[in-house]
């Protein structure tokens, strides 16, 4: 087990863009009627690198009531250079540098983030108020000797982060002592997506089970319960986070959950989940599906319980990714990376009941890759992917405004209007726009 507590990095945390610069505007009331109750900022990730590196990245933060009164004027109020101090202590911790920062999240108690890098296999814990960098620690080596760390979800007790090492084949457990800052790998926690046996006897990974078992996006509900697990080929794994190692306590397969789904969010006392193209070979597909957050069991028969598929279009230019929830969780919306809408769902029900379009005098193209929901469910910003993606191609990630859109949303959630884009920008030497706009998390302040 590899240990990185916050003594390691008391001599880095200098290095930090104005670590100690300043927070959002807690307690400050403005014409939306932000209060301090209120209060919030957002952190968006873009993964280009640093400037004149081959690593690194960005985090920029901006406050709430900036963004929601100056819209498309509004400037982040720090930028976290992740070529900086995180690259430092990754180096000195792990003996390699983080390239390619992709999700972030918070901890239950908005104390500190977790940035993963997905290329690079690594994970950032950092103290969210002062910005400093606390550990680094990376992924195992997996499935032809990858290694990456696509994204991380915290348990609701925050005692662990779940790690999906994509390529890696492989889901990874950290634990996470927030008050001492002590951040610990467990190996012996790792589930071998690629090599297991499910309950069931069945292979893990197969042909037109699950074809390729690369984890993509974990996500535990609020009841605390099992993670589901999306996965890159198709199908689905819940896995009983708790054991050790992690097991599997529900298995779906390809024919019940769609491929590349990257979006859970709850709604209603269930888990709703989508499937998505935007890769070689699946170009063009949305759709949308729900499961119940409780009933798993190593003992179940496979696609126990069942899904309830909402939503299916294979048609040209489509592309699910994203998700957000709103109106007291009346309203579920997914993204549309290709279509630049979303599709509004009753998070009772399951219905559809509505399409968002996304388009504004912004950007024609906005191609919105993931949303946040301010506390007070009035607002909702997506992160914009930019002209040169770094998602491979070909792709439908190609946008052409990287940065951040902003809606208002109305009627509980139900319906939304496009208030602006706030740019980023990270020119290489040549003048090319490498900006690529892609986590997006909010954190409250107050």
């Amino acid at each position: 087990m590899r240990k990185w507590g916050a003594a390691v990095v008391a001599v880095l945390t200098s290095l930090v863009l104005g670590a100690a610069g300043s927070q959002a505007a807690t307690g400050t009331t403005g014409t939306t009627g932000t209060t301090a109750k209120e209060a919030y900022e957002i952190w968006l990730v873009d993964q280009s690198n640093s400037p004149g590196l081959a690593h690194g990245g960005a985090v920029h933060v901006y406050s709430g009531a900036d963004v929601t009164t100056r819209l498309s004027a509004a400037r982040p109020a720090h930028v976290i250079d992740l070529g900086g101090a995180t690259s430092a202590l990754c180096l000195a911790s792990t003996g390699s540098v983080p390239v390619r920062p992709h999700m972030i999240v918070f901890n239950k108690a908005d104390t500190h983030a977790a940035l993963a890098f997905v290329a690079s296999g690594h994970v950032v814990v950092f103290n969210a108020a002062t910005r400093a960098p606390l550990a680094c620690l990376r992924t195992e080596p997996g499935a032809g000797g990858a290694r990456q760390a696509h994204a991380v979800w915290p348990t609701e007790d925050d005692r662990y982060l779940i790690v999906a090492n994509q390529n890696g084949k492989k889901l990874e457990r950290i634990t996470t002592d927030y008050a001492s800052g002590v951040f610990t790998t467990q190996p012996a926690a790792t589930l071998d997506m690629a090599g297991c046996v499910t309950p069931n006897g069945l292979p893990c990974q197969a042909p037109a089970v699950r074809p390729d078992n690369a984890p993509i996006c974990p996500f535990i509900a609020s009841d605390n319960g099992p993670v589901f697990v999306s996965l890159r080929g198709g199908g689905l794994l819940v896995v009983d986070w708790r054991t050790t190692p992690m097991s599997i306590v529900g298995e779906y397969d390809v024919t019940q959950v769609p491929a590349n789904g990257c979006g859970f969010i709850e709604a209603a006392g269930t888990v709703f989940g989508n499937g998505g193209g935007g890769a070689p070979g699946n170009l063009d597909q949305f759709s949308v599906f729900r499961l119940p957050m409780s009933g798993y069991s190593s003992i179940a028969s496979p696609n126990t319980p069942a899904v309830q598929r909402l939503f299916d279009d294979d048609s040209p230019e489509r592309d699910a990714h994203g998700v957000l929830v709103a109106g007291d969780e009346r309203h579920v919306w997914v993204g549309d990376r290709d279509a630049n809408v979303a599709e509004v769902f009753n998070g009772a029900s399951g219905a559809h009941v509505g399409t968002v379009d996304l388009t504004s005098p912004f950007s024609a193209d906005p191609t919105v890759d993931l949303f946040a929901v301010s506390p007070d469910e009035k607002w909702a910003f997506a992160s914009t992917r930019g002209p040169n993606p770094l998602s491979g191609d070909p792709h439908s990630s190609h946008g052409t405004n990287p940065g951040m859109l902003i809606l208002k949303l109305t009627g509980n959630g139900k319906k939304g209007t496009v208030e602006g884009l706030v740019p980023i920008s990270n020119l290489d030497s040549s003048g090319v726009q490498r900006a690529d706009a892609h986590g997006i998390r909010i954190r409250r302040t107050g």
